[in-house]
C-alpha cells in the first residue's frame, strides 16, 4: 500500500491515538459520577413499578412519584431515627466503662495479672519494657499515622454522604422523567425498527424494576421474620438485627449468609447466655435453605427468569468489576442480555 502523504497519515493516527487516550482519561475522571448516575438510573428503574402501579390507580403520575419518594425516604428515615439511639446509648456506655477503668488506677496491674495467668510462662516485665520502648521511639510516626487516618475517615464519610445525596437526587429526577428519557431514546432508532426496539426496551427496563422489587420484598421477608424470632429469643438489639438482616438479604448470593453471620456473631458477643446465638445459628441456617429452595425460586421467576448458573457467573463477575453496585445490576443485565439473545439472536441465526 502506497502512502501518497506519509506526515499526513502520521498525524492523522497520531491524532486518534490521542483522542483515544484522552477519552479514556475522560472516562476515568468522570468515574465517579458515571457510578453516580449508574446508581441513580437502576433505583429509579426499581421505583417505577410502584409508579406504575400507583398511576393505574388514576393517580398523576407526579403524584404517583411525590408518594413513593416520601414512602421510600420515610422507610429510610425511620431506620436512621431507630438505629441511631441505640448506637449512641452503647458508645455512651463504653465510654463511661473505659472512664471507669482509666480512674481506678489498676487497669495496667490488672492487665499484667491477666497475662500472667493466661501464660504463666510469660516474662510479662520484659513484654511491657519492649513495647514501651517502641512507643517512645514511634510516638511521632503514631500520631501522625493517626491525624492522618482521622483527616481521611472524614474526608470519605464526607464524601459518602454528599454522594448519598447526589445519588438520592439523581434518581428522584429520573424516577419522574422516566416515560421522556424513553421516548427521547426511542425517537433515535430508525421508525421502521423502532416498535421492536421498543418490545425490548420495555421488557429490558420492566426486568429491571422487577428485579429491585424482588429483592425488596425477599429482604423485608428476612427482616420481619427476623424481628419475630429474634424478639422471641430475647436477643440484643432486636430491631437493628432485623434492620441487618434485610439490607444485607438485598445484597444477591452472600448478603444472607453475610447478615446471618454479623446477628450471630452479635448474639454470642453480648447476650447473656451462647444458648442464644447457637439457637440463632440453627434458624438461619433452616431460614437460607427454605430462601433458597421455596422463597428465592417463587419470588424472582416472577421477577427475572435467569437459570441458576447464570446467576452466580453474573453476580460474581459484576462484583470483581464495579464491587457491590456491581453484584446488585449484574443479574438484571444478565437478564436483559438474555431477552436479546432469545428474541433477537435466535430468530435471525434461524433466518439464514
Amino acid at each position: 500500500m502506497k502512502l501518497h502523504n506519509p506526515f499526513r497519515t502520521a498525524l492523522v493516527a497520531t491524532l486518534g491515538v490521542g483522542l483515544g487516550i484522552l477519552l479514556i482519561q475522560s472516562l476515568q475522571n468522570l468515574s465517579t459520577i458515571l457510578l453516580y448516575v449508574g446508581t441513580a438510573l437502576f433505583l429509579s428503574l426499581g421505583l417505577d413499578p410502584m409508579v406504575s402501579w400507583l398511576t393505574r390507580r388514576r393517580l398523576p403520575r407526579w403524584a404517583a412519584v411525590l408518594i413513593t419518594v416520601v414512602v421510600v425516604l420515610g422507610a429510610f428515615v425511620g431506620i436512621v431515627l431507630m438505629i441511631i439511639p441505640i448506637l449512641v446509648n452503647q458508645i455512651s456506655l463504653l465510654v463511661q466503662q473505659i472512664t471507669q477503668i482509666v480512674n481506678s488506677g489498676t487497669a495496667m496491674a490488672d492487665f499484667k495479672n491477666w497475662l500472667e495467668g493466661l501464660f504463666p510462662n510469660l516474662d510479662v516485665d520484659t513484654v511491657f519494657g519492649y513495647v514501651n520502648d517502641w512507643l517512645n521511639k514511634n510516638l511521632g510516626d503514631i500520631s501522625s499515622s493517626i491525624g492522618q487516618g482521622v483527616i481521611v475517615v472524614g474526608g470519605a464519610l464526607f464524601a459518602g454522604i454528599s454522594g448519598t445525596f447526589i445519588i438520592l437526587i439523581l434518581t428522584i429526577y429520573f424516577t419522574a422523567a422516566i416515560p421522556s428519557l424513553k421516548g427521547a431514546v426511542y425517537q433515535v432508532v430508525p421508525a421502521s425498527k423502532r416498535d421492536r426496539f421498543i418490545d425490548l426496551a420495555e421488557q429490558i427496563t420492566a426486568s429491571v424494576g422487577y428485579y429491585v422489587m424482588g429483592q425488596v420484598t425477599m429482604g423485608l421477608i428476612n427482616g420481619v421474620l427476623s424481628l419475630f424470632f429474634l424478639s422471641i429469643i430475647q436477643a440484643p438489639f432486636s430491631i437493628v438485627l432485623a434492620v441487618i438482616a434485610f439490607f444485607f438479604s438485598l445484597i444477591p448470593l452472600v448478603g444472607t449468609l453475610t447478615g446471618s453471620t454479623i446477628i450471630v456473631l452479635v448474639c454470642l458477643g453480648l447476650s447473656s447466655t451462647p444458648i442464644t446465638a447457637l439457637v440463632a445459628a440453627i434458624y438461619y441456617l433452616i431460614y437460607m435453605q427454605i430462601e433458597a429452595y421455596v422463597i428465592s425460586p417463587r419470588v424472582m421467576n416472577r421477577a427475572v427468569s435467569v437459570p441458576g448458573a447464570v446467576v452466580v457467573i453474573a453476580a460474581l463477575s459484576g462484583g470483581a468489576l464495579l464491587g457491590l453496585l456491581g453484584a446488585l445490576i449484574a443479574i438484571p443485565v444478565a437478564a436483559s442480555i438474555l431477552i436479546i439473545y432469545r428474541q433477537v439472536l435466535i430468530p435471525r441465526m434461524n433466518e439464514r
